[in-house]
């Protein structure tokens, strides 16, 4: 996992979230007593061996800035691992960032210099653990340009992420960003295929991705909206499926974008056999 850069999306405003992002960014925003949301995401990237992550802020970010430097500035420097933080710079533009591919593209001049084969792109806003090295290996081995996290929901839930189509060998076909009516799994007419908003691409095939997207200024700049859409009828872009590290088959990932599944989250730790194991010594959250 040397030759992978982990890029943690934390910069959006959490405005159903509201009154708890009053305050502060959605990935700090407390959880289960002890944490913050971006502990998963973090905690994630230390177990799957990745120790190269930059994540970049925007709103409200004082504190997320007070619990990273507080909590997650145990990596060596010396040996080239770090979890720093990428504020808005404006070395490109002079706007915020418009989307999450134009949050990248912005800092496209530090991720060049940390040198990596791999970029993986990630969401600091969810509930979850997952293996990013299974993905990063699944990417490699096929020799795909990208590679998409993604997950069943409901045909109910589908209208608020990303719904794909695949074929028989997990390639995308179709890529849809928050449809009004999903298109269901050929096998499960219920549920449809949504893209976690993870993904891994090869470095000098993003750059060049995102700054061909840069130039189109009718553009939502984002990765769900224009770059993955853009590119799967001429590249080989792939599906990854989730699997979770304790079940190895359920599948336990939470959006807590809204005040309701916010709560229903929390309230899953306190099940007699939670699906989300916070007490799992082989898969540890560090906050």
């Amino acid at each position: 996992m040397r030759n992978v850069l982990a890029l943690v999306l934390a910069g959006g405003k959490g405005v159903r979230l509201e009154p708890l992002t009053r305050d502060r960014a959605k990935p700090a925003v407390p959880f289960g007593g002890a944490y913050r949301i971006i502990d998963f995401t973090l905690s994630n990237c230390i177990n799957s061996g990745l120790r190269r992550i930059l994540v970049l802020t925007q709103y409200k970010a004082a504190s997320l800035d007070r619990h990273i430097n507080l909590g997650w500035r145990f990596l060596c420097r010396e040996l080239d691992e770090f979890v720093d933080i990428l504020p808005p710079q404006q070395r490109i533009d002079e706007q915020w960032y418009q989307g999450t591919a134009d949050a990248v593209y912005q800092n496209i001049y530090t991720i060049e210099k940390a040198r990596s084969d791999y970029v993986l792109i990630l969401s600091g806003d969810h509930i979850y653990k997952m293996d990013y090295a299974e993905l990063v290996r699944d990417h490699i081995k096929s020799g795909a340009k990208a590679t998409i996290a993604c997950i069943p929901v409901d045909l109910a839930q589908g209208r608020h992420f990303g719904v794909m189509q695949i074929d028989a060998d997990r390639r995308v076909v179709r890529f849809d960003e928050k449809p009004a009516s999903p298109q269901p799994m050929p096998d499960d007419p219920t549920r449809c295929l949504a893209s976690m908003g993870i993904y891994v691409f090869n470095s000098s095939f993003l750059f060049d991705q995102l700054c061909c997207d840069a130039t189109v200024s009718t553009s939502a700049h984002d990765f769900g909206k224009n770059i993955i859409p853009s590119i799967i009828d001429s590249q080989l872009v792939r599906a990854f499926p989730f699997r979770d590290k304790n079940t190895g088959h359920g599948r336990y990932w939470r959006d807590v974008g809204t005040l309701d599944a916010y709560y229903e989250a929390n309230m899953d730790l306190i099940a007699v056999e939670p699906e989300l194991n916070l007490y799992d010594h082989t898969w540890e959250i560090r906050t």
